[in-house]
C-alpha cells in the first residue's frame, strides 16, 4: 500500500503463534537510495520479494535496512535479504540494540525475569501458541547480523527527506521509531499497535519495562503525525496525534485506578 510518495507499507502474510498473521513493513525510496524498515521472520526473503514486485519496487536496488528492535520477527530475514542483494546493504540500529542484533547479549525475551513473565500472560494460549512462541525465542541467536551503523536518539539519516530517530525504550531497551520527515509518517516499530483500526499501545506482556514503553510514547506526541504505520496492524491514519494523546490519557485513568 503506498502510503505517501516514496513510502510503502508491505503486508506480508505470516504466521505467528502458530497462527496466520500479517506484518506491515516499510519500504522508503529515492532516485538514490532504497531503504526497508525491519526484516520479517526467517526465511521471508521471497514473500518480500513477490511483495516488493508487486509495488514496482526492486529489491535488487535496496541499500540500507533500519531496524526498530531485535525481536526475532523483525531481524529473521536480515543475513538472508543481504546476501541476495547484489550491492552492499548497511544494516542499521540503535546503539543499545548492537550487541543483540549480533548475537552477543542474550534477546531480551530469553532473559529469566521476561520468561516468567511472558510465561504468566501465555496461560491462556494453547500449547501449540506456547510451544511456537518458546521456539521463536530460541531461533533470535542464530539469526545475529553485525551492524553498520549504529544510531542514537535525535539522530537524523539526511536521506529520502530526513528520517529521524526517536530512542522509545520499553519493549526492547533500544527500541527506535523513525520519523520520515518529508511525509510525517512515524514506522512505529512495537511501540504502538493498530487492533480492529484504533491504535494502542503494545501488550504490556511482550515489554521488557512497561512504564518505560509507556513513557516512551510521550515523545511520539511531539511529532507533527499524519500517518502511522504498525509493524503488527498496519496504517492508522485518523488524527494520529489525537490518538497518541488519548492513549497517554488512557494511562493516566488506569495508573490512579491502581493507586
Amino acid at each position: 500500500m503506498q502510503i505517501a510518495s516514496g513510502v510503502e507499507m508491505l503486508e506480508l502474510p505470516a504466521i505467528l503463534m502458530n497462527s496466520p498473521g500479517m506484518l506491515y513493513p516499510t519500504v522508503m525510496w529515492d532516485e538514490r537510495e532504497l531503504l526497508l524498515f525491519d526484516a520479517g521472520l526467517p526465511d521471508m526473503a521471497p514473500v518480500f520479494r513477490e511483495a516488493m514486485a508487486k509495488a514496482h519496487i526492486p529489491l535488487e536496488k535496496l541499500s540500507r535496512i533500519i531496524i526498530t528492535h531485535h525481536d526475532l520477527d523483525h531481524i529473521g530475514s536480515l543475513r538472508e535479504l543481504r546476501r541476495i542483494a547484489p550491492g552492499p546493504v548497511e544494516v542499521i540500529s540503535h546503539t543499545e540494540e548492537v550487541p543483540y542484533v549480533q548475537g552477543e547479549r542474550l534477546p531480551i525475551k530469553m532473559t529469566p525475569g521476561m520468561r516468567e513473565k511472558m510465561a504468566e500472560q501465555m496461560k491462556d494460549l494453547s500449547e501449540e501458541q506456547i510451544q511456537a512462541m518458546q521456539s521463536a525465542m530460541k531461533g533470535m541467536q542464530k539469526q545475529s547480523v553485525k551492524v553498520d551503523r549504529a544510531i542514537e536518539d535525535g539522530e537524523i539519516l539526511p536521506v529520502c527527506g530526513g528520517i529521524r530517530a526517536i530512542h522509545t525504550p520499553g519493549h526492547t531497551p533500544g527500541h527506535t521509531c523513525f520519523y520520515l520527515q518529508a511525509t510525517k509518517t512515524l514506522v512505529a516499530g512495537d511501540a504502538l499497535f493498530v487492533e480492529e483500526g484504533k491504535l494502542c499501545p503494545a501488550p504490556p506482556f511482550i515489554n521488557a519495562d512497561t512504564g518505560m514503553a509507556y513513557a516512551s510514547l510521550k515523545k511520539l506526541s511531539f511529532f507533527d503525525l499524519d500517518n502511522v504505520i504498525a509493524y503488527h496492524g498496519g496504517l492508522f491514519c485518523d488524527n494520529p496525534n489525537r490518538r497518541i494523546v488519548e492513549i497517554l490519557s488512557e494511562i493516566e485513568q488506569s495508573k490512579k485506578q491502581e493507586i
